[in-house]
């Protein structure tokens, strides 16, 4: 049996204006710091991990640097936990967006599952390498509890591949700054126990 700890990156003035964000180093605002802070508390009051994997990107990185302090652990980055690649879009709101790609935008919003971003990723290749990634740790970590720290991207098509969904119900799944989703890796098989808790918020 494995327990993975699967957790988003704490709030940032990018989430907070709504920017499309990628693969941009954006650190923490003050109140990510705190969620950061808040979610170590909860970790290790909880679980007893034996390693943290980040995303190699700043906010995902303070994020799990604060987790392992606290659990006195040190952050592996991983760039299979890496957000999506956002292309001609990093940096830009959607309106931004809409100015120049009104159709595609629309279909992000209906239909992610088709979308190819100018110059970035599908949700099938984020798809893709995150499950890769997790599989692998599963290998290395037998009847262990690990933390993941990433991004809401990442993390929906994480949990959409543990239900057996498609990328077509991308957002029917939320991922708030500091969310934590709870998965067991057992004989073989993927057991979600929770899904986006900021309780401990």
């Amino acid at each position: 049996m494995l327990m993975i700890i699967l957790v988003r990156h704490g709030l940032t003035e990018w989430n907070r204006v709504e920017r499309f964000r990628g693969r941009a180093e954006i650190p923490l605002n003050k109140i990510g710091l705190e969620q950061a802070r808040k979610t170590s508390r909860l970790v290790k009051g909880k679980w007893k991990p034996t390693a943290i994997y980040s995303s190699p990107l700043s906010r995902a990185m303070q994020t799990a640097q604060r987790i392992a302090k606290g659990n006195r652990l040190l952050v592996q980055p991983l760039d299979g936990l890496i957000d999506i690649d956002y292309g001609k879009w990093q940096g830009l709101s959607a309106e931004e967006v809409r100015k120049d790609w009104p159709e595609m935008i629309s279909n992000w919003y209906e239909h992610p599952e088709i979308v190819q971003i100018p110059g970035g990723e599908t949700l099938a290749q984020v798809r893709h390498r995150a499950v890769t990634t997790l599989n692998e740790l599963c290998r290395l970590h037998f009847n262990e509890e690990i933390v993941l720290i990433s991004h809401t991207v990442v993390n929906r098509l994480i949990l959409l591949d543990i239900l057996g969904l498609g990328n077509n119900r991308f957002w029917d799944i939320e991922q708030e700054p500091c969310a934590i989703n709870v998965i067991e890796k057992r004989n073989e098989k993927y057991i979600l126990h929770s899904v986006n808790n900021t309780f401990h918020l």
